[in-house]
């Protein structure tokens, strides 16, 4: 596998200070940061909140930003005319900070996620895939268990109407599983529209429902997801989001996992 294309999630460390969590990912041998876009780690909303110390933390721990895991379109279809400018204005400051940071890509919110909401949700993300091709930044819905992001027809659907090749899907295998749905089968799909991955691991429990687990101990094939997705020609990152803090600490666990990819 590509080392250089590897990052770490901060979602793990949202507890700990913004110092605290790019200390951790560098330490654990990472040099990308997937930067969760919630306080303290970052926010363009919250008027405390300061991008400069941001880059001077990069600088001290010798990371950068790659992807920026925002939620921007969340108002995207507000009946409030002002809602829907204000997420227009968030997005519009998300670019502003990933332009600034270098940073490739940045997660978006499909509304509150109800497949009915995609024709309202198309010219929203069509304006904002405008500024984002201008710029070389690439958006993308993360896979969760919603109408629009853990439906893959829906994703494709999604994709095909905002007509953009920097709007598309952030690939997310452990998510699809756990919401029921097979990620092979959703990688086929919706193929065509990657524009970012995020590496964990699952397998169902005694219960039968799905549950995360330390890389490599689950049942998420994780070269077949690299060497399909390697085979579209994709030049993003990988990030590991390590969100098993119930069996060990991110500051022990991501160690583990970058030598895992390593020896991938």
């Amino acid at each position: 596998v590509d080392r250089s294309r590897v990052s770490a999630c901060s979602i793990p460390l949202l507890e700990q200070s913004l110092d605290h969590a790019l200390r951790v990912i560098a330490e654990s041998g990472f040099r990308k940061v997937d930067l969760l876009a919630r306080m303290p780690h970052f926010s363009v909303t919250d008027p405390d909140y300061d991008l400069a110390e941001l880059e001077r933390l990069c600088d001290v721990h010798g990371v950068r930003i790659a992807n920026i895991g925002a939620y921007c379109g969340r108002e995207a279809c507000s009946l409030d005319a002002a809602v829907r400018a204000a997420a227009m204005e968030e997005m519009n400051l998300t670019f502003a900070a990933a332009r600034r940071l270098g940073s490739r890509t940045v997660r978006v919110a499909p509304g509150s996620g109800r497949r009915e909401e995609i024709d309202t949700l198309v010219p929203f993300f069509q304006a904002a895939a405008e500024i984002a091709e201008r710029d070389q930044i690439w958006l993308g819905i993360e896979n969760h268990g919603t109408e629009i992001s853990g439906d893959p027809d829906a994703c494709l659907e999604i994709c095909e109407k905002v007509g953009s090749d920097h709007f598309g899907i952030l690939y997310e295998p452990c998510n699809l599983m756990a919401a029921d749905v097979d990620y092979k089968t959703a990688f086929h799909v919706f193929k065509d529209h990657i524009v970012h991955v995020h590496i964990k691991d699952g397998a169902p429990n005694a219960e039968g429902k799905w549950e995360r687990c330390m890389l490599g101990d689950g049942e998420i094939d994780v070269r077949w997801v690299y060497e399909q997705v390697e085979a579209l020609g994709y030049s993003g990152d990988y990030a590991l989001e390590f969100e098993v803090g119930n069996i060990e600490p991110a500051e022990t666990g991501y160690p583990k996992w970058f030598r895992y990819w390593k020896e991938l």
